[in-house]
């Protein structure tokens, strides 16, 4: 384990010291990932290739890039900008809201084929997978609920991702005031959107309930977690554990 960042994502995935851990930072692109090998060049030229096909994107649609709402690609555009396309779609929010989703999903299925054991982190978006439990430490700022517990997640369940949205962490674009919001799905561009459009709603523990109400009728989302301050909401097939 070299960096920090490193370090920092090693401690919030329990039960992954089967894994070697590296960081490939491309741009504004910084992946911490776990495989059975160290597969740092071939992750770089999956980021590089994803990286260009979304910049160049934008160059022939502008508007793809700071839209707040959903935008219909271009009928040529590339694979992954139809993802993030049909993600926004399905939550209301803009298709950049899905980009580190689609980044860490892309990169994944790319290194699938050297590994068999994959967790992929991209800006505390997390696809996993592979044939072992794993257990997803939650940070949620300066909530007393930091840190303090965590998603398990059995080997029927992976391939998954899990995906965070905060509005008082880091530095994505959120309405809301939740110390985060974290979402499962299968498709790791839906969770990241999801997790977007559902932390957008919570501006105070008073939201909770309808924030997991909306999630419910997200089509495709497994699950989430809502933390604001010292108050807790749970829907779907999420299983929290003790850390």
């Amino acid at each position: 384990m070299g960096t920090n960042a490193e370090k920092r994502f090693y401690r919030r995935v329990f039960n992954g010291g089967d894994l070697v851990y590296f960081t490939k930072k491309v741009e504004q692109t910084d992946l911490c990932i776990g495989a059975t090998t160290n597969l740092s060049q071939q992750a770089e030229a999956s980021i590089v290739k994803y990286r260009q096909q979304v910049e160049e994107y934008i160059r022939k649609q502008p508007v793809f890039l700071n839209s707040l709402k959903p935008v219909k690609p271009l009928d040529d555009a590339p694979l992954i900008v139809k993802h993030m396309c049909q993600a926004s779609e399905l939550t209301g929010v803009g298709p950049m809201a899905a980009i580190a989703g689609a980044i860490s999903l892309y990169v994944a299925n790319d290194l699938k084929k050297y590994s068999k054991e994959l967790i992929v982190e991209n800006g505390g978006d997390i696809y996993i997978s592979g044939t072992k439990e794993r257990i997803i430490g939650v940070y949620a700022g300066d909530s007393r609920l930091s840190g303090k517990i965590g998603i398990k997640l059995g080997p029927k369940q992976l391939p998954m991702s899990i995906c965070t949205s905060s509005g008082t962490v880091g530095h994505s674009l959120s309405f809301g005031k939740a110390d985060a919001v974290v979402t499962l799905s299968t498709d790791a561009c839906l969770a990241d959107a999801a997790a977007t459009a559902i932390g957008n709603m919570v501006k105070s523990s008073r939201d909770i309930d309808l924030s997991l109400k909306k999630a419910q009728n997200i089509e495709g989302v497994a699950g989430v977690v809502i933390i604001i301050e010292d108050k807790l909401g749970v829907w779907g097939k999420v299983e929290l554990v003790r850390l």
